[in-house]
């Protein structure tokens, strides 16, 4: 970043909150392009944030939320004020995306980057029925549920949690495999993962039971195959005020009731 002063890109959700905090700290701090930026500073909720992160697959820059949105566990609190010491004293939090390939039943291959997590849900009233397997080893031959997932430790608060999923420190270097209402085998609870491995999922009878598979918020329906695994080549880099750093903030959540 700038050493002097950052200089900014200000992206904003569509809410009120988000687009008269736009308002004010554009006009306060102004407004650079993007291709000038040194920081991204995105105003709205965690939707707000994904979004701006996909798409720092292509400059790389870092990226400072603050909330302005509904649901804010990858914001900062909102404050017109002191925005370029807060920057410059962010703690820096550096995560990886998973890369989601997968197969659909007419042969075809898509692939998706997920910062959160994949998951793979049934498309019918009959539940889905998968193989699993880690690192080209079977290790369940039949899963029945609604659906499965594999989250990074900085998606291990959002859909992972609400599936009964494991919370990740975000320097864990592991992935959550969990299930999402399993049905047979009904005790198994999933899997923590080295953050190396290579989940692949295959459904079974997916012409009868079909199954999508979301990256993110990127869908694909009808699925055959769905291989998943992190992108170590990519890494995304996240802005946090001090005392409230994504580590501190996934170790609190661990002690929440």
């Amino acid at each position: 970043m700038n050493a002097s002063s950052p200089r900014i890109h200000f992206i904003a959700s569509q809410r009120p909150e988000a687009q008269t905090a736009f308002g004010i700290l554009s006009r306060r701090y102004g407004q650079t392009k993007l291709d000038a930026a040194d920081v991204v500073v995105t105003l709205g909720g965690d939707g707000t944030m994904l979004e701006a992160l996909h798409t720092r697959f292509q400059d790389h820059l870092p990226v400072y939320g603050m909330h302005r949105g509904s649901v804010g566990f990858l914001m900062n609190d909102y404050s017109d004020d002191n925005l370029l010491e807060r920057i410059d004293t962010a703690v820096r939090a550096i995560i990886h995306p998973l890369v989601m390939k997968a197969t659909l039943l007419d042969g075809s291959e898509v692939t998706y980057r997920a910062i959160n997590e994949v998951s793979l849900i049934r498309q019918s009233a009959q539940a889905a029925k998968l193989r699993i397997f880690v690192d080209d080893k079977e290790r369940l031959n039949e899963l029945a549920c609604d659906g499965v997932l594999v989250a990074t430790p900085a998606g291990s608060t959002a859909y992972n949690l609400s599936a009964h999923g494991p919370i990740l420190p975000i320097r864990s270097n592991l992935l959550a495999l969990t299930p999402i209402s399993p049905f047979r085998p009904r005790r198994w609870r999933g899997a923590l993962l080295r953050h190396d491995a290579v989940v692949r999922f295959e459904t079974i009878e997916g012409e009868r039971r079909s199954v999508a598979a979301t990256a993110d918020t990127q869908e694909v329906r009808n699925v055959s195959i769905v291989e998943v695994r992190e992108d170590r080549q990519n890494s995304l880099t996240l802005l946090f005020d001090e005392g409230h750093a994504l580590d501190d903030r996934i170790l609190q959540e661990q002690f929440a009731f």
